[in-house]
């Protein structure tokens, strides 16, 4: 299915994207901070670290489960609207972790808070789709996701400071200023798109019956852990594996975080091309660069590159997986994009959990690439069977 055009100039083509972009600059601040904050968050709630790292897996949990129960639910509702209310809605979840106190009510608004992470993402993806021809559907959507890399980049550090410097909970009211920022730019710049009437839970939900949905989902959940199962332990691998002091941990991340936001550029064009051959190119090259690290971890500026390479492949892989999941979804393009981050979530945590299996097994932090090799490769054959699968069927039903 297509998505509908609506005409708008040029200056309000970039004025829409950017807005949108900047709710995802807010999902990316909130769901990155948390980590560099944990000391503090850990020192106001009077927990343990490891116990106050169960607040990065409630946000988690809501995204997980938020995703599809609100893109769902709120089907029929006009697709502006909609992504107003989940802006406003992440907001209201940072301000509640802003006011929470003790460990259970900023866990619990931490969950709130993840709940709109998907669902924004999936009604924004349909909207900048909708401002342009097809042709250039990719490079709309890779805009709305570049909000989020620039908030690796920018968001996450600018906040790190200042909650170390006024108290974590102020790095959570920033973030409600962002997201305010970001609804009323949409109110000002998004045009409006009409409700779709017909649409309905079970009409949604059927896109999980789907067997392409289901391919590109696990592909996702299974394959994208592979970054992760390295890049959760960079900081480890950087003191004992490249053998650098804490310093060029920073380093490393903002080296990171660069290479997301060239991924998401990238993928803008690369799905414009051909998004079956970038997602599997994605992977592919995935298990290349984690082979690479394996080897070259131990030295520095080829370590950097490849954590490079490891930040631009995750954001290429990302979108063209979200690309190919709203072109299966067919007339549930906003669940299929919102499944994307559910799944992606899910893979961040197997990735890291598989990693400190290996690690835990004595076999060293340099060993987490080749957890991530085996899933990324897992990944790339889950994808390419569907791909089979699909073909099989088209010829079948040509016959």
């Amino acid at each position: 299915m297509s998505t509908p055009e609506i005409p708008v100039s040029t200056r309000h083509l970039s004025l829409a994207l950017l807005a949108l972009a900047l709710g995802g600059f807010a999902i990316g601040t909130t769901e990155f901070v948390t980590m560099g904050l944990l000391p503090d968050i850990a020192e106001g709630i009077d927990e343990s670290i490891p116990t106050t790292g169960h607040l990065i897996t409630a946000y988690a949990f809501g995204v997980v489960i938020g995703a599809p129960v609100i893109v769902s639910l709120g089907a029929r509702l006009p697709k502006k609207e909609l992504a107003i209310g989940l802006i406003l809605a992440l907001g209201l979840g940072n301000a509640l972790t802003a006011v929470s106190s003790g460990y259970l009510p900023v866990m619990a608004a931490r969950f709130v808070a993840g709940l709109p992470h998907g669902a924004y993402f999936g009604v924004a993806s349909l909207l900048a789709a909708s401002l342009v021809r097809p042709e250039y559907r990719g490079r709309a959507v890779s805009s709305v996701m570049l909000g989020l890399s620039v908030a690796l980049v920018a968001g996450v550090p600018v906040s790190n400071l200042l909650g170390q410097q006024l108290g974590w909970r102020s790095a959570y009211w920033a973030v409600l200023g962002i997201a305010a920022l970001a609804a009323a730019m949409i109110v000002a710049f998004v045009p409006h798109s009409p409700a779709n009437l017909d649409a309905t839970l079970r009409g949604e939900l059927a896109a999980l019956k789907r067997p392409q949905v289901l391919f590109a989902v696990s592909a996702g959940l299974v394959g994208f852990g592979g970054l992760f199962a390295m890049y959760s332990y960079i900081a480890p691998i950087v003191t004992d594996v490249t053998d650098l002091s804490r310093g060029w941990i920073n380093v490393f991340l903002l080296v990171f975080g660069i290479g997301s936001v060239f991924g998401s550029w990238a993928a803008g064009l690369l799905a414009d091309w051909d998004i079956e051959r970038s997602v599997l190119g994605g992977f592919a090259a995935t298990v290349v660069v984690l082979a690479a690290f394996y080897f070259a971890a131990g030295v520095a500026i080829p370590a950097l590159v490849l954590v490079f390479c490891v930040g631009s492949l995750g954001s290429v892989v990302a979108i063209t997986l979200q690309m190919r999941l709203m072109d299966a979804a067919g007339d549930a393009q906003m669940l299929g994009a919102a499944l994307n981050h559910s799944a992606l979530n899910i893979a961040n945590g197997l990735g890291a959990w598989l990693g400190g299996v290996v690690i835990a097994a004595g076999h060293g932090y340099r060993a987490t690439s080749l957890v991530g090799i085996g899933l990324a490769a897992a990944g790339l054959v889950i994808f390419a069977i569907g791909l089979a699968v699909d073909r099989r069927t088209r010829v079948s039903v040509s016959r």
